[in-house]
């Protein structure tokens, strides 16, 4: 039987052997394929009785860019992690159909399409990434510069007309995309550059308060103080869902760099200061929380189901294994059926059983991401590495968080899955940063007893 590893003998001493794993990843892809193509497939026959026309061109169009993905990292990234890759595609697959199942139900069929176009230009910079960045560390020389592009980035949309009550968008024209989902790449290698540099200051020095270890000011100052003016921006943009994912990644980076429990209390203690400030100042996050502390009031005051009530029956409609992709009734949640709420379609149609598959695919990805950080050797790399997986972590908690009722709804789209461009080919680029660096870090060191 074949092992995950092998040990040979040359050159007079024991060398460890690590394979490549790149055929298991290139079957998995594969079969990711093939899965987001049945999907389509089902959502026809539910529909009209018959498979759509188009399944071998969407079949055809998802299989190519995946088998280049996965060629570019077979060239340049042959021991990355082998199921880094396929995930994204699945899970990539599976918000195309879905989409494609939502536009069927609106009577428009654009969304689907240029969710397509943007996969596309997705798997491109994924590409991109594996075959020109080499060593990942290069990353950290341009860590400042990287998180003052990321403040422009978020201070861009103020200048703009909100869009639901948030101001996140920059519209042009046709085009229109958030900013804020590239800013948080940018913030996660700057914190990953500072706290790898001050890590050691930050653990064991300044004054112990009461149970607390606290740094020097002029240590975690600038970090502070970046992260506040993020913040601040967000909270004027009202725009809370990102607020709380840079925040949920501050603390968790500064955790892994000075591994001292403490600052989780105090970030937990932090967000619930400011989320009952922001709570009572803004009429637009009180509606918010209104809706999740109630989410069946608008019912008994006369008004009709809302987002949330609506988002509850679906799941309790799907029931165990779902009424089947095309069955369901979500699209009566509205505007947002295809953002954030696409996971209550995800629940009515394929069921508790398909939710749950869809929860551990993203725990599998932000699990790899850890493993990858964890085995990396530089703390640069380790920290950013976390910091990537704790995005996509803390983001899909949100989003199905709120969709669930367990928080208040952020508005946050679900990596891969929701209709987003700027989301999805984010969530490519920080997947083609996992890759180079669980390539590095499952590569033999040459010479290794």
């Amino acid at each position: 039987m074949a092992t995950s590893s092998a040990v040979t003998r040359g050159s007079g001493r024991l060398r460890r052997t690590v394979p490549t794993r790149r055929n298991t990843e290139l079957v998995l892809v594969l079969a990711a394929v093939l899965t987001a193509v049945y999907g389509y497939a089902e959502v026809g026959v539910n529909i009209d009785g018959t498979v759509p026309a188009d399944a071998a061109e969407y079949g055809g169009a998802l299989g190519v860019l995946a088998l280049l993905a996965h060629a570019a990292v077979r060239w340049k990234a042959p021991y990355a992690d082998p199921l880094l890759l396929p995930i994204g595609v699945l899970l990539n697959g599976i918000g195309l159909v879905v989409i494609y199942r939502l536009d069927r139900a609106t009577g428009g069929g654009g969304a689907a399409p240029t969710q397509l176009l943007w996969s596309t230009l997705g798997v491109g910079l994924f590409i991109a990434v594996v075959l020109l960045l080499r060593d990942h560390k290069r990353l950290q020389r341009y860590a400042y510069i990287g998180a003052l592009v990321a403040l422009v980035l978020l201070v861009l949309p103020v200048f703009f007309p909100p869009v639901y009550g948030s101001r996140i968008w920059i519209t042009i024209g046709p085009l229109s995309f958030q900013p804020g989902e590239f800013a948080k790449i940018l913030l996660a290698v700057f914190f990953a550059a500072y706290l790898a540099v001050h890590r050691d200051a930050l653990a064991l020095t300044g004054r112990r308060v009461l149970r607390f270890q606290l740094p020097r000011g002029r240590v975690l100052g600038p970090v502070l103080l970046i992260w506040a003016a993020f913040v601040g921006v967000l909270v004027l943009e009202t725009d809370l869902g990102t607020s709380l994912l840079f925040f949920g990644l501050f603390v968790v980076m500064l955790y892994v760099a000075t591994a001292r429990s403490g600052w989780i209390a105090i970030g937990l203690f932090l967000a619930a200061v400011a989320a009952v400030g922001v709570g009572r100042l803004s009429p637009h996050v009180h509606s918010r929380v209104g809706d999740w502390l109630d989410p069946l009031g608008s019912i008994a005051a006369g008004r009709g189901a809302n987002q949330i009530a609506q988002s509850l029956f679906a799941f309790a409609w799907g029931g165990e294994l779902g009424t089947g992709l095309g069955n369901g009734h979500s699209v009566l949640i509205g505007f947002a059926a295809k953002s954030d709420f696409i996971l209550a379609t995800i629940g009515e149609e394929l069921g508790l059983t398909g939710l749950t598959a869809v929860l551990l695919l993203y725990a599998l990805l932000v699990s790899r991401g850890f493993r990858t950080g964890i085995a990396l050797r530089d703390p640069f790399g380790r920290l950013l590495a976390i910091g990537l997986a704790a995005i996509v972590g803390l983001q899909v908690f949100v989003v199905a968080g709120g969709v669930l009722d367990l928080i208040p709804l952020t508005g946050m789209t679900l990596p891969f899955v929701a209709q987003g461009g700027s989301s999805v080919v984010t969530n490519w680029i920080i997947v083609a940063l996992l890759v180079r660096m669980s390539d590095l870090a499952r590569r033999p060191v040459a010479g290794e007893a």
